[in-house]
């Protein structure tokens, strides 16, 4: 999912939310996710440090760029909410 998706799934939950349709997304809560990202993406670093198998190895790769995708989106998501 892109920016752009991903801004188009945050102005559809504004209007959830201004309905009453939606619980209020926090920054607090934001960062949490995001601590919680951090810790898995050194997790999977270390992991990959020490994958002996080439197969193991790549489809540790793909979690970790799936991981820092999540850490790009999540840290947009803050910015927008704090603004």
């Amino acid at each position: 999912m892109g920016l752009k998706k991903l801004a188009a799934k945050v102005v559809d939950y504004n209007e959830r939310l201004e309905c009453g349709k939606a619980s209020e997304i926090k920054p607090s809560h934001v960062e949490k996710v995001l601590a919680k990202l951090k810790r898995k993406i050194e997790e999977l670093e270390a992991e990959i440090a020490f994958a002996h198998s080439a197969e193991k190895k790549a489809r540790l790769e793909t979690k970790l760029a799936v991981a820092r995708t999540h850490v790009e989106r999540a840290e947009w998501l803050l910015t927008e909410l704090c603004e």
